[in-house]
C-alpha cells in the first residue's frame, strides 16, 4: 500500500509574476507534516500541473522529496496524453526520489479501453515504484471502465486508483472486480466516507491543503471502526468542501491558503482569481470553521 488515510494534493504556490514560490511551498509542506497528513501529492491537478514546464515539475518533485525527507510518501503527478512523455516524466520522478506516481488517463486525444491498457502498461513497465491510476472524466473526457481497472490491477507496479468520477456505483464495481489487487482512493472530498465504506484506503484531497488534521482524522476514524464519528466529520465539513469548488480547482483553495497566510493568491492563465462574491462566501465558510 502506498499510503492509508489522507494525501494532500498540494497547490503550487506562485509569486505575482507566476514563478514558483518555493519559500511558500516549504511553509505549506511543513503545515501538512505538522498536522498529520499521510502523504503528499505534488504536480497534480490542484498543483496546476497543466501550466508547469517539465523542468519546473522536476524542481518541485526534488524540493518536495528533500523537504519531506521520508516523513510521509511523496507521490508525483507524471501523467500525459502522450505516452512517451508520460514515460519520460515518470522515469525522472522516480530518479528524483518520488515514492509513487499519479498517472491521469489521456485527455483530449483520449483512446479506447485497450489503448488505456497499453498506455498505463507502458508507463508502469518503465518504472519500479507504485503507480496510481487517475480517473477524472470531467477533466479528461475519458472514462476508464472497471473492467479496464481489473486488467491493469494485475500489473505488479499498478497498485491503486484515484477515483474522481463522482459515481459511487462505478467505484463499487471496481471494488467488486479488483478486490485486494487495487487500492481505491477517493478523488472527491465529499465522497471520502462513501468510498471508505466500499473498502477504499483514503482520499487524495483538496480540503487537506487547509484542513490536513481534520481530513486525516476523518479517514483514521473510519479505518479504526469509528464509522459514525467519521461520517459526522464528513458532514460537518461538507459546506467547506463545497466552498472549495465555488470556482475551478485550485482557484478557491489558493484563495483560502492566502487568507490563512500560507501562500499568495496567484495563478497562471487561464486561471484567474475568483469573483468577489464567491470569495466572500468562501471567507464566511472559513470563519465558521475557525480557519480565519
Amino acid at each position: 500500500m502506498i499510503f492509508e488515510g489522507s494525501a494532500a494534493a498540494v497547490v503550487t504556490p506562485m509569486a505575482e509574476n507566476g514563478a514558483i514560490d518555493f519559500e511558500a511551498m516549504g511553509k505549506l509542506l511543513e503545515f501538512q507534516l505538522e498536522n498529520g497528513t499521510d502523504a503528499i501529492v505534488v504536480n497534480g491537478t490542484t498543483g496546476e500541473s497543466s501550466t508547469l514546464q517539465d523542468e519546473e515539475k522536476y524542481k518541485l518533485i526534488e524540493f518536495t522529496v528533500k523537504r519531506v525527507h521520508g516523513r510521509v510518501p511523496v507521490i508525483a503527478g507524471a501523467g500525459s496524453n502522450n505516452t512517451a512523455h508520460a514515460v519520460e516524466l515518470s522515469k525522472k520522478a522516480q530518479e528524483l526520489g518520488a515514492d509513487g506516481l499519479l498517472e491521469v488517463t489521456p485527455y483530449y486525444n483520449k483512446t479506447s479501453q485497450k489503448g488505456l491498457i497499453a498506455h498505463f502498461t507502458a508507463v508502469a513497465d518503465s518504472v519500479s515504484i507504485p503507480v496510481i491510476l487517475y480517473h477524472v472524466p470531467s477533466r479528461t473526457g475519458m472514462t476508464m471502465e472497471p473492467e479496464t481497472c481489473k486488467v491493469l490491477s494485475q500489473h505488479p507496479n499498478i497498485q491503486a486508483v484515484k477515483e474522481a468520477g463522482g459515481n459511487i456505483s462505478h467505484v463499487a464495481r471496481i471494488a467488486s472486480l479488483c478486490g485486494e489487487d487495487l487500492d481505491i482512493y477517493s478523488g472527491n472530498d465529499d465522497q471520502t466516507v462513501p468510498v471508505l465504506s466500499l473498502g477504499g484506503k483514503g482520499v487524495i484531497s483538496v480540503l487537506a491543503n487547509i484542513m490536513p488534521r481534520e481530513t486525516h482524522e476523518m479517514c483514521r476514524l473510519f479505518l479504526n471502526g469509528q464509522e459514525k464519528e467519521s461520517l459526522k466529520l464528513q458532514l460537518d465539513l461538507l459546506d467547506l468542501m463545497n466552498a472549495l469548488f465555488l470556482d475551478v480547482n485550485p482557484v478557491p483553495v489558493k484563495a483560502a491558503l492566502s487568507l490563512m497566510g500560507i501562500c499568495g493568491e496567484n495563478y497562471r492563465l487561464p486561471l484567474i482569481r475568483m469573483s468577489a462574491a464567491d470569495k466572500a462566501k468562501l471567507t464566511e465558510t472559513m470563519k465558521r470553521h475557525s480557519l480565519i
